[in-house]
């Protein structure tokens, strides 16, 4: 070592320099720190109108303040400070951005039953992150991931990607995979056993066992718990039927471990008993929910359960069956489904918005508040459902959801105005998400 140290200068000027070189290196580098972490300038959104979702009130004209990643100042003027930077939205509606509470980051058309089996891993999370990106100009800067469908934790990866502004995406929460029974939902039933093809869902045959994969979910990323609660829906003599995976117990356990640790479950359930069972047990959601008995929608009014009808999904599989027979039966599904539905309107049950996107394109799942409107609610009910409602399930609420002070600056422009004409939600033509411009004017 002491070899190696004869080497440096010893002369006095020459350590003088070197002192005067590294102070002059401290001094830029600090010097580029504060540029760098100087606040973006103030922004103005300028529209014709916006729209107060709480109330339904639509401002004309209607402006937000935002100052850095939050909205400072809402009104039909606002103040405009020295160095703000105005947009002018023309003849559009400003709003909160969109949010999906029921998505598929790791699935896309045609590819859903085989996808583990053809598509690597590493492969579906670059799918992954160009869904996500589609999902934001889209319109909605929120989503809730109902499962990788096979990936595992993969979707901890693009959250993470997506909150570090590595890549572009809606603020995600990831369930990770969803949770069945040996032989249950997404457990590849329709392949030959023999060849042992890989379940979409982890498996958790029981309470202890339900337990142990939530707190392996956890620790590898995941926000909360999906758990398939039926199987698929069929029809035994004319009437819907769905058989359940998991007792009401066992799920009371899953929810006990989850609220430990202050995360939730959402079920997939399409019908009853299995309904009655996640309902009793306290569950965040019940998605899907074609079938809900009256004891259970009483009992999701009384706790605030949201129902999340995903009615996109089966336009989809009806408008893109294989045959006319399947076209037939998806059909007869989304009619029952949508009776159902307005009895559940009826009954007060509480709807968050859900399309299930991924086995159709993403960016495009704004269909879904169109068909609710469509099957009996009305245009400001449903834009309540997806934000405010939207934001609570996401345990967002206070946060994102609504164009108010302190929140979030998640803001979209759409043509025409929601309450008119509910379609005006695909025709997003600005997205701001956090503050930051994702989809220019």
């Amino acid at each position: 070592m002491q070899k190696h140290l004869s080497f440096l200068p010893s002369h006095p000027d020459i350590a003088l320099l070197a002192l005067s070189l590294g102070l002059a290196f401290v001094s830029s580098a600090s010097h580029a720190q504060k540029t760098t972490a100087a606040p973006p300038s103030p922004v103005v959104l300028h529209a014709a109108r916006l729209l107060e979702v709480d109330t339904g009130k639509i401002l004309a004209p209607g402006e937000v303040l935002v100052e850095g990643e939050r909205i400072r100042a809402v009104g039909s003027s606002v103040e405009h400070p020295s160095g703000a930077k105005v947009i002018d939205l023309g003849d559009t509606t400003l709003m909160p951005g969109m949010i999906d509470a029921h998505v598929h980051l790791f699935l896309h058309p045609g590819a859903e039953d085989l996808q583990t089996v053809v598509e690597s891993v590493p492969w579906r999370v670059i799918l992954a992150e160009q869904a996500a990106k589609a999902d934001l100009l889209g319109g909605f800067t929120a989503e809730r991931d109902m499962g990788t469908e096979g990936a595992g934790s993969a979707d901890t990866a693009v959250r993470n990607a997506i909150n570090r502004g590595i890549i572009p995406g809606p603020r995600m929460r990831i369930s990770g995979n969803a949770i069945s029974v040996l032989g249950g939902h997404e457990d590849a039933i329709h392949f030959n056993p023999a060849e042992h093809i890989s379940s979409n869902a982890d498996y958790a045959n029981n309470a202890p066992e339900l337990v142990t994969t939530i707190r392996r979910q956890l620790k590898e990323g995941a926000d909360f718990t999906k758990i398939y609660e039926t199987g698929e829906d069929s029809s035994q003599n004319g009437e819907f039927h769905s058989n359940y995976q998991y007792t009401q117990a066992e799920l009371e356990a899953a929810v006990a471990e989850t609220a430990r640790v202050g995360t939730r479950v959402g079920v997939h359930c399409e019908g009853e008993p299995g309904a009655l069972y996640a309902a009793k047990a306290g569950v965040a959601s019940i998605d899907h929910a074609d079938q809900l008995s009256e004891q259970t929608m009483q009992l999701m009014k009384e706790k605030h359960i949201y129902a999340v009808p995903t009615f996109a999904i089966q336009e989809y599989f009806a408008a893109h069956a294989e045959s006319e027979e399947g076209a037939h039966k998806e059909k007869l599904l989304l009619s029952y489904h949508a009776a159902q539905f307005k009895k559940q309107l009826a009954a007060g049950v509480p709807f968050a918005v859900g399309s299930d996107v991924g086995p159709f394109p993403h960016g495009t799942q704004a269909r879904e508040l169109e068909l609710m409107v469509e099957y009996g609610m009305k245009p400001l009910a449903v834009l309540q459902a997806d934000m405010i409602n939207g934001a609570k399930l996401l345990n967002w609420a206070g946060q994102i959801g609504e164009l108010k002070p302190g929140y979030y600056a998640d803001v979209i422009a759409v043509e025409g105005n929601p309450l008119d004409d509910i379609k005006a939600v695909e025709k997003v033509r600005f997205v701001m998400k956090n503050g930051v411009v994702a989809r220019p004017e």
